[in-house]
């Protein structure tokens, strides 16, 4: 299923973790992630995005081996199945390695190639589309009173600066994205801005990623949504301020509701 009229492509979540904040302990069995992602695939996901290590607020880290032990069997089976994009969730090289040979096409780092000092030149090697994230300070920490004084600007400039370090390393233009962080060491307003603000990383020239789907943030809108599943509405208004503004993909739980959406404003769009 695709749509008939231009949007933002819709990467869908394959979480192979027991801690993710939205649907962790779901998919961690290799069956369970394969059947997910045809699922995904089947609602009209145009890329899949699978993660072995959890970024939640508060995570715990996991070793390199159990991570490339989650993801890459799965990425295996996907690719024996179906020709979509794959892209592998991951701030380490050795995963990213692993997950790119096993048929992944994208290295998805919320660490922008900062998690490593061999990482910039591990993408330029691997060849693969790569996405910089901007996140303060790491999973663990990042929430612990977020301060910027600029937020917009100081993303802006982060990600500027990680995308020339990707390129002084042998990364080519064409294959970076940016992805501003929504959720990442930032507060509501924050993320609040950063929305409202996607024209400005647009204009940047690179191809950009949305991921606000299920976020916190939502709930300090909403505060009945204190469980991530009760924040489609909020996840979707999202999705639609990231297409009116012009990004090039959105990552997001709910692909088939995202699809729907999408789908439709492009379609008033159209007449």
């Amino acid at each position: 299923m695709s749509s008939a009229f231009p949007r933002p492509r819709v990467m869908g979540i394959v979480n192979v973790t027991p801690d993710s904040f939205s649907d962790g302990g779901k998919f961690v069995a290799a069956a369970d992630g394969i059947e997910h992602a045809r699922r995904l695939i089947a609602q009209g996901a145009d890329i899949l995005d699978i993660g072995g290590e959890s970024t939640r607020p508060g995570a715990a880290p996991v070793s390199e081996f159990d991570e490339i032990l989650r993801v890459v069997p799965i990425i295996e089976a996907i690719r024996k199945a179906s020709d979509i994009p794959i892209s592998v969730d991951t701030m380490k090289p050795g995963v990213a390695r692993a997950a790119i040979k096993a048929g992944a096409t994208i290295w998805n780092d919320v660490a922008a190639l900062r998690f490593s000092p061999t990482a910039p030149e591990v993408a330029a090697e691997l060849g693969c589309e790569v996405v910089l994230m901007h996140m303060l300070g790491e999973p663990g920490t990042m929430q612990d009173d977020p301060r910027y004084g600029d937020v917009v600007a100081e993303v802006e400039a982060f990600l500027l600066a990680r995308a020339f370090t990707a390129m002084a390393a042998g990364v080519a233009k064409e294959r970076i994205w940016l992805d501003p962080g929504i959720g990442f060491g930032k507060t509501v307003d924050h993320n609040l801005a950063l929305l409202k603000a996607l024209p400005r990383f647009v204009a940047l020239g690179y191809p950009i990623l949305l991921g606000a789907s299920r976020k916190r943030f939502i709930a300090g809108i909403d505060p009945s949504a204190g469980e991530a599943i009760d924040r489609l509405g909020g996840s979707l208004a999202s999705h639609l301020a990231g297409a009116e503004a012009g990004v090039a993909a959105v990552r997001a739980h709910d692909v088939r509701e995202t699809v729907q959406a999408l789908d439709v404003q492009a379609a008033i769009k159209a007449i």
